[in-house]
């Protein structure tokens, strides 16, 4: 007998239907040792979730011009601007990408500091997990061409009609046919990392889109390790997934 994923997640864990459909289109529920993607897809009735508890927003400084937070996995940039109503989004991340954001407390220091992202003057270091064996440091420019299909945005190499972008990639460890490595963005395209790594045949881990999805990994293994911008420093610690590899 086979019922919707949502429903029978509801039953297992005693919440609403809507709290688990709300777990699932989350990208928190794994069952069979793969994420459950569809709420309402159709699974057996005997099957037993895993469900991976949703961590909290920790708020790494702020003063009378910033305030830097980092974002954890499986919650949006939209998500964590309404937390934070007062304050002027300066950067965004992907839903399942953690670590800095930026918020302005005011409008002339949000005016300053979008001139700086403009100018590609913003140092953007993140920390990915790839499958294959990073030993070289290597540099893509490669243009970043996004585009939308009802309301989700998807990007791809495309040297007509993309937007400049460049990535550095930087070998930090490697292990069997997978690597961590430290990224650098000069700038800021949608999905800009996640789309190069994956041109220059290095996909990150997790990353159900553009990447390679592996059973024991339920988010894209990406993190915004360091941001600096004007005489401001901001790190968020890596997450426990990427300081071992036991994947």
């Amino acid at each position: 007998m086979y019922e919707k994923a949502y429903k029978l997640l509801a039953k297992q864990e005693n919440i609403s239907n809507s709290k688990a459909k709300e777990l699932i289109d989350r990208g928190l529920v794994r069952a069979n040792g793969k994420k459950v993607l569809i709420a309402r897809g159709e699974i057996k009735v005997n099957t037993r979730f895993v469900v991976k508890e949703l961590a909290k927003v920790k708020v790494i400084f702020q003063d009378d011009d910033i305030f830097v937070v980092d974002k954890p996995p499986f919650i949006t940039t939209d998500e964590i601007s309404k937390m934070y109503p007062d304050y002027l989004l300066l950067n965004r991340l992907d839903k399942e990408t953690s670590g800095v954001m930026l918020f302005a407390k005011n409008e002339q220091f949000q005016k300053r500091a979008i001139k700086e992202f403009k100018d590609n003057k913003v140092y953007k270091e993140y920390v990915a997990i790839v499958e294959g064996k990073v030993v070289d440091e290597i540099e893509i420019d490669k243009p970043i061409l996004t585009a939308k299909h009802n309301g989700i945005a998807t990007s791809k190499v495309d040297a007509k009609k993309g937007k400049p972008a460049k990535t550095t990639v930087i070998p930090m460890f490697v292990e069997g046919n997978k690597s961590k490595v430290k990224v650098v963005i000069d700038t800021g395209r949608t999905h800009q990392i996640r789309v190069h790594l994956n041109y220059i045949g290095f996909p990150i881990i997790g990353d159900s889109i553009y990447g390679k999805v592996v059973p024991n990994v339920n988010r894209v293994l990406l993190h915004s390790k360091v941001t600096q911008i004007f005489d401001y420093t901001f790190e968020a610690p890596e997450p426990r997934e990427f300081k071992v590899f036991d994947l």
